[in-house]
């Protein structure tokens, strides 16, 4: 594991001679917009491994994505090569549908002290409630990032991340969001504490999420990256390309639907992936993602 390697992957080139904001902002950047956010492992028959080394390799060797699991915890490791302060979390991600959070921890971020401050740093989430920055850890303000407004609420030691939606926009409406998800003003994205996590703590998770047959990352392969201006995602065969604050504090969006045989071109031309096996797209779930 070198972590040159690593920063020719994400075409990093800027300084990190000093562990600061600045450059640990600017290296999140680049990360989300290298690296996918994808569990297409579960759909062409491999398994996602829980092990730093084999992220390393999937990641930086063979310029796949991966989930939180592996996302941040290659993250952890790079910010603590470079000399920051790092803290494993767990959080319990919100679902609309249920209105309820996950009952276990399904999540996991980062929590990073610098300069007498806190910031948390989630390069794995994806989709439009991907951050884009890393977040100070305070509570009841807005912090204005390009995909939108997020906002932390601090409640009896339980910490609530949350995102301002914009209006959409959307191109072809006969393939346009649901319209309980269309009508939503503020998105809760998961709860969490400032318990300090191991890693170890995670694996019964992972496993649980590319196995349980009602898990969302069972029933829906997905596949989204960030770009300069907004994200682009491929959930089952369906196809959406998203411009952020496109007009009058409104998101762009255009969905299309793509046929079989555009998949493997699409994941090599969109996201930049190429898959050892065959992979098979699914789509059976109701959850929104957007």
């Amino acid at each position: 594991m070198d972590i040159k390697e690593y920063f020719d992957r994400i075409s990093y080139r800027g300084s990190h001679n000093k562990p600061d904001l600045a450059t640990m902002s600017d290296i999140f950047q680049h990360h989300i917009q290298a690296v996918p956010f994808e569990n297409l492992s579960i759909h062409c028959g491999e398994r996602i491994e829980l092990n730093l080394e084999a992220t390393y390799n999937k990641i930086v060797k063979k310029k796949r994505g991966g989930w939180c699991m592996e996302n941040n915890y290659l993250l952890s490791w790079v910010l603590k090569t470079l000399g920051y302060d790092v803290t494993l979390l767990g959080a319990k991600v919100y679902i609309p549908e249920f209105d309820a959070y996950a009952e276990e921890i399904d999540h996991l971020l980062l929590q990073v002290q610098l300069d007498g401050k806190s910031y948390i740093v989630d390069g794995g989430f994806g989709m439009p409630y991907q951050l884009w920055q890393p977040m100070e850890l305070i509570s009841g303000t807005d912090q204005p990032q390009t995909p939108g407004v997020f906002r932390f609420q601090e409640e009896s030691g339980t910490w609530y991340l949350e995102k301002v939606k914009r209006k959409q926009w959307v191109l072809n409406q006969s393939t346009s969001p649901s319209q309980s998800v269309e009508n939503e003003v503020c998105r809760r994205i998961y709860l969490f504490t400032l318990q300090p996590r191991d890693i170890e703590e995670f694996r019964g998770c992972n496993a649980h999420l590319q196995t349980a047959p009602d898990s969302l990352f069972v029933t829906k392969s997905i596949c989204s990256l960030q770009t300069t201006d907004g994200i682009r995602a491929l959930v089952g065969w369906k196809l959406t390309e998203m411009k952020y604050n496109y007009r009058d504090n409104m998101d762009l969006v255009e969905i299309r639907i793509l046929a079989d045989e555009e998949i493997e071109k699409t994941l090599k031309e969109k996201f930049n992936i190429t898959l050892d096996k065959k992979f098979v797209p699914v789509n059976t779930s109701r959850l929104s993602m957007f």
